[in-house]
């Protein structure tokens, strides 16, 4: 037989069944969907980033900065001596800061994007292009301050209004909105404020260092040419022309962004996960169900080969459409996901949708590939069955002989064929497909379970590795010890259907009869509740973790700091004034800074004040009196790098400037302290002016002071600087709570999604399984079943298979989450929490679920004509 006729078979069966292509095709889409959406919404963070550094340092031909972020700057010198090199026409000062806007005593949030000052140069003075003013003039004289149009907008400013801004080296200052500016950056929540060059030195500068120096050439020098000659005098500085400035920035950009990248990508590779598994149990169920057209045709002369690529050529098809329709759904989801970022404020910049030659291809070869190779093994295995046993057999009973194999199948055959029964029956039992599922599941069960046990053991990113590739054996384990896994798990969940009495039975039987399907079905919610219950777990253990830090590291009443996601912290200024409070006994501001030792950047703590009355934390060796030039180290710390008390070591700051000290005291892990704690000198001298400031201030009060009047006297203070907030210990935890809910809502968000693929495919697989049922609903339909009681043997069968791939999930989530903790001890994550009142919630979600995803199939069920079914073929 030619192809051609096969060809119209294929397509001619498509258009003829037109419900059941509508559910093949649900299953490429969401499969495909998923990883589509996730390309579609990093590339389009990324050219957004790009189209706003494209106009970053335009105009200038070389920049010189420091080596590292947060070091001291630049030297007014080293300005002085490039101003003076021959080629340089005109050199500029970068002065710029963190600040804060207040308009009417508030606090403008802009989520999670950065409020900064700068110096605005007038076109005589500056390098770089100037921003066009929309509204009003720039700044003349201090007191006047522009502002971007984005922050305008945010903040409801216009020219004229007055703003209070806060900074980090002078507190509070008032001002007044000179003019608003354009700047093509300008989404996302960033606010952008210029002061005139005089105020800005004073405001962001101690006099001495510049953020950066910006050069112009002379008319006819080349500017990298002139690049390397400041390069070879300045040998300690970055010097960089204004392509490489753009794509430093970039890079920086995309190391913060890979996470994010990363992350995406593992959720969509498990959507694709899911929708591989849903697309492959509708292929073998549809097959299951045409077994006797396909042994028709074969009867009539196409031959094993043409029908089978006749049922691949359909998955072609069907893969084709799929995708497209899967990438058009993907960047649905994309613009779904940053209106949901954005819900949450995070100040992430906002662009048309990316859509790269590179996604398309990924999705529909993805797609497409997944369809054809799903449908494969069913297409093989209905072109190898006798034409006369598949239109004589009901495969239900004889599902078993079909999943031995070609090779399998036809050795048993050949035994029995010869009265060798006696080994047949064994060998057959061997090569069943469930025991070696079974076998295998269970060697990669045991695996899995120990290297996360071996990974658990330490901490790190080679332990979390460990156990995550223990967590992907566990799943895997689960996908093929599923369907033995079912009966024992689903016969004893069948007690919730016994007061449905025999419709309960009925549904739990159905539920049994075919344990792959069931299985199948259930992987999908396996697979979102195992990944809901893990990240449950770890919100709940880091509130708990910081709950036990606080109440055991803090001893102190009150504590003022900054909100979430603020760049600018406590002020200096306001530990003066907090002092001054009646009934404060002891105040002590935490600073932070940042070191190299032994090559590695290290977080060094700060107290400003008698930190053991307002802290808990225990001396080892030596004493936790700071002098000039000391540091204090953690045991763990100690260790690492073989230091000990009254040892003279080296830090270096990141302008690479050394600092000899001295090494008075180890104490006892904390991880409130961090592993150094060093000095208020030597911090002065690690910071630059500009970017000094308390990450919180914590004080003691007297004994026997009025709590509720010292707060009162507090929160005054706070409102002169809009965004500090003033909180005892238990508000403390609730404002770190809130942030790791905020980031666990974001997760959760994404989470969603694949658990609404998996409803789909319960869906999906519920009603093919209604059509491969058509005969025996009918009969059942035919001696006395009514309508209702169908509906609700499917609803309750829906629920069973719900709360079995729930049970699974959550029983592995836990596991896993567990193995995950015990890795991120050394960040403070040593409490072990489980949200038991989630869990339970989500089990009993889920069986609220199975019965919705059962809604359209019960319905299709009662709907059945019993005497059509029966006489259908």
């Amino acid at each position: 037989m030619s192809g051609s006729p096969m060809r119209k078979v294929a397509l001619r069966n498509l258009a003829a069944h037109k419900v059941r292509l509508v559910l093949t095709l649900l299953s490429v889409v969401l499969g495909t969907a998923f990883i589509a959406g996730s390309f579609v919404f990093t590339d389009t963070l990324s050219k957004t980033f790009d189209n706003i550094f494209a106009n970053q340092a335009k105009g200038v031909d070389v920049r010189v900065s420091p080596k590292e972020q947060m070091a001291q700057g630049i030297p007014v010198t080293v300005m002085d001596q490039v101003q003076g090199m021959p080629g340089v026409r005109v050199v500029a000062p970068g002065i710029n800061g963190p600040v804060s806007l207040l308009k009417d005593g508030k606090y403008v949030q802009t989520g999670g994007a950065p409020t900064v000052g700068q110096a605005y140069l007038p076109p005589d003075k500056a390098v770089a292009e100037q921003e066009k003013f929309v509204a009003g003039v720039p700044p003349a004289a201090a007191g006047q301050v522009a502002i971007n149009e984005g922050g305008a907008e945010r903040a409801g400013l216009k020219v004229g209004d007055k703003v209070k801004v806060v900074t980090l080296a002078k507190g509070d200052i008032e001002a007044t909105i000179s003019g608003i500016y354009q700047f093509e950056g300008d989404s996302g929540g960033f606010i952008g404020l210029q002061f005139d060059e005089q105020q800005a030195r004073q405001l962001f500068t101690d006099g001495k260092h510049l953020a950066y120096v910006d050069v112009a050439a002379q008319s006819g020098v080349n500017a990298d040419q002139l690049r390397d000659e400041i390069a070879t005098a300045l040998p300690d500085y970055k010097v960089q022309n204004g392509d490489q400035v753009r794509e430093d920035m970039k890079k920086q950009l995309g190391d913060a962004l890979k996470f994010i990248n990363y992350f995406l990508l593992a959720f969509g590779a498990i959507a694709l996960i899911v929708g591989t598994f849903i697309i492959y149990n509708t292929f073998s169920m549809l097959v299951a169900q045409r077994l006797r057209e396909l042994a028709l045709l074969r009867a009539v002369g196409a031959s094993s080969g043409q029908v089978g690529r006749s049922v691949v050529g359909e998955a072609l098809i069907v893969g084709i459409i799929g995708s497209a329709l899967g990438l058009a759904a993907g960047i649905g989801l994309a613009f779904g996901l940053s209106a949901l970022l954005n819900a949450f404020d995070l100040g992430l910049p906002t662009g048309t949708m990316a859509v790269l030659p590179r996604t398309v291809a990924v999705a529909m070869i993805v797609g497409v590939l997944v369809t054809v190779v799903s449908a494969y093994a069913p297409a093989r295995r209905a072109a190898t069955i006798p034409p006369v046993e598949a239109m004589r057999e009901e495969f239900a009973s004889s599902a078993e002989t079909r999943r031995l194999g070609a090779v399998g199948g036809g050795v048993v055959k050949g035994l029995r064929g010869i009265g060798l029964g006696v080994l047949a029956n064994p060998l057959q039992a061997v090569l069943t497909s469930k025991w070696l599922r079974v076998g295998i599941g269970a060697v990669m069960t045991v695996a899995g379970v120990a290297l996360v046990i071996i990974g658990a053991q330490g901490t790190g990113g080679n332990a979390a590795l460990t156990v995550g590739i223990g967590a992907l054996a566990l799943i895997l384990a689960v996908l093929l010890v599923s369907p033995a896994l079912s009966r024992p798990v689903i016969s004893v969940l069948g007690v919730l259907v016994i007061p449905f009495g025999p419709i309960g039975r009925m549904a739990r039987n159905n539920a049994l009869r075919n344990p792959r399907r069931t299985a199948a079905t259930a992987f999908a919610l396996t697979l979102g509740l195992m990944l809901v219950s893990a990240i449950g777990m770890l919100g709940a253990s880091a509130k708990a973790s910081i709950g036990e830090l606080v109440d055991k590291g803090v001893s102190g009443d009150y504590m003022l700091a900054g909100p979430p996601n603020s760049f600018i912290g406590v002020p200096l200024k306001a530990t003066d004034e907090v002092k001054k409070v009646p009934g404060v006994q002891d105040v002590v501001a935490f600073h932070g800074a940042q070191v190299k030792i032994d090559g590695d950047t290290v977080f060094v703590t700060v107290p400003e004040g008698p930190m053991k009355s307002v802290m808990n934390y225990d001396i080892e060796k030596g004493s936790d009196t700071l002098g000039a030039n000391d540091i204090m180290i953690s045991e763990t710390f100690a260790g690492e790098h073989d230091w000990s008390a009254g040892e003279s070591v080296e830090l270096t700051g990141l302008d690479g400037k050394k600092y000899p000290v001295t090494v008075s005291g180890i104490f006892k892990d904390t991880p409130l302290l961090q592993n150094v704690v060093t000095s208020m000198p030597l911090y002065e001298q690690l910071v630059p002016a500009s970017y000094q400031s308390s990450f919180v201030i914590i004080l003691k009060a007297v004994p026997g002071a009025d709590l509720q009047t010292m707060r009162a006297d507090l929160t005054k203070i706070a409102e002169n600087y809009g965004n500090v907030q003033v909180m005892d210990r238990e508000d403390y935890k609730g404002v770190q709570g809130q942030q790791i809910d905020t980031m666990l809502a974001i997760l959760y968000g994404l989470l969603a999604l694949a658990v609404v693929i998996a409803i789909l495919g319960i869906v999906n697989t519920l009603a093919l399984s209604v059509v491969e049922r058509r005969r025996e609903i009918g009969m059942l339909r035919a001696v006395g079943m009514q309508r209702p009681q169908m509906r609700r043997s499917i609803y309750l069968e829906s629920m069973l298979i719900a709360i079995f791939g729930a049970l699974v999930g959550v029983v592995l989530g836990l596991g896993l989450g567990v193995g995950f903790l015990r890795t991120l001890q050394d960040l403070g994550l040593d409490t072990i929490a489980v949200p038991w009142g989630q869990i339970v919630l989500m089990l009993v979600a889920s069986g609220v679920v199975g019965v919705l995803a059962a809604l359209w199939p019960g319905i299709r069920a009662a709907r059945t004509p019993p005497l059509a079914a029966i006489a259908d073929i």
